[in-house]
């Protein structure tokens, strides 16, 4: 494939392949040693962790990874559970039909990971509208500059703000536990701050939206999730429309440190790959009918949250934000309907997180 400064990149499709390449040490994420992987990336005025490689990449992500455990986010669950509850009570106040993704789909992630890492909710308008110019792809690099230093200008002040006031976040405790000790930077916490506050609503609104409208047009295995009162069969059907729906269908960017092959393809040192997630997911030689969903199969294994050192720090969150708000809408509201015809349903083609940009539904 041609890249944006016309340079060429192998693409790599397989899922054999895909784990290869995301758990090759010869394989290098940083974009400040590659620039080329990425538009726009020599403009960065920090760079972030999951655009680093080992070991300044653990080092960092290390100092993340203990507000993401299974069991921290499980003491998340009945918090994230009453937040699915009230917009669903909101929803349900207003009427008997909504926009799904305004009203529901990115309202949950985005007040979960606000309360995480410590963002005032009340400027949730504000980071959504730079994160959305930040992953359209017809907006110039200009206008993605101006949007990237905007939100790094936000987290940079509410960074400075939580020096003086202090809370029970992510960002509070990075800045008493690593700022003060000069492990990080005020602009290190303010980076990797952008990419967990743009991760952690971004995605998972697209999921909700979507998964709830895959099982609207599947009502037999939306019934099996409905129904069940198993934490397993529903954890089970999350993982299935993970793979299924595999949303990360922007190219996840690699470079090739030194000579190497990879699926008998001849790689010299300086090449760039471009990572294809979803047609991984749907490979048959990982899975049997990988075209099709299925919630009852074993379905482990999967990338839609990537492999290796640079899988996705956040998908112990994220699993548990489905597991909530997909069943809490099916078992609030039986009579879930889609309220358009499905070919009227907008989808977001051509971003980085595949989803709806609406949903009307009907209850």
């Amino acid at each position: 494939m041609r890249l944006w400064n016309g340079r060429t990149a192998w693409v790599i499709s397989r899922y054999q392949d895909v784990k290869t390449v995301l758990s090759d040490e010869r394989i290098s994420a940083d974009t400040i040693r590659y620039p080329q992987m990425h538009p726009g990336a020599e403009q960065m005025q920090v760079p972030a962790f999951p655009r680093m490689d080992d070991p300044e990449h653990a080092r960092i992500r290390l100092m993340l990874t203990k507000d993401f455990t299974v069991k921290r986010v499980e003491a998340m669950r009945h918090q994230v559970r009453e937040l699915v509850d009230r917009f669903i009570d909101e929803m349900i106040t207003k009427g008997n039909s909504a926009d799904l993704v305004e009203a529901f789909a990115l309202p949950v992630p985005s007040l979960v990971i606000s309360l995480l890492l410590g963002v005032p909710y009340e400027d949730h308008e504000f980071f959504q509208k730079h994160s959305v110019t930040i992953n359209l792809p017809d907006v110039t690099p200009e206008e993605k500059s101006q949007a990237s230093a905007a939100l790094f200008g936000f987290l940079l002040e509410l960074v400075k703000r939580k020096e003086r006031e202090p809370g029970d976040d992510l960002i509070s405790r990075l800045i008493a536990d690593r700022v003060s000790t000069g492990e990080l930077t005020r602009e290190d916490v303010a980076m990797n701050g952008i990419i967990l506050l743009i991760a952690g609503h971004e995605t998972t609104a697209n999921m909700i939206g979507l998964g709830a409208l895959t099982l609207l047009q599947n009502p037999e295995q939306a019934a099996v999730v409905r129904d069940s009162d198993d934490p397993k069969v529903v954890a089970n059907a999350v993982e299935e429309l993970l793979r299924y729906l595999s949303i990360a269908q922007d190219m996840i960017w690699r470079a090739a440190h030194e000579d190497l092959v990879i699926g008998g393809q001849e790689v010299k040192a300086g090449d760039i790959l471009a990572i294809n997630l979803p047609s991984a997911n749907h490979d048959e030689s990982f899975l049997d009918n990988a075209g099709s969903l299925d919630i009852t199969r074993n379905t482990r294994g999967h990338l839609a949250f990537g492999y290796g050192i640079h899988q996705c720090l956040g998908q112990n969150l994220a699993r548990v934000e489905l597991t909530e708000a997909l069943p809490g809408l099916l078992r609030r509201l039986p009579g879930l309907r889609l309220a358009v015809p499905l070919e009227q349903v907008a989808f977001r083609g051509s971003m980085a997180a595949f989803g709806v940009h609406e949903l009307p539904v009907a209850w």
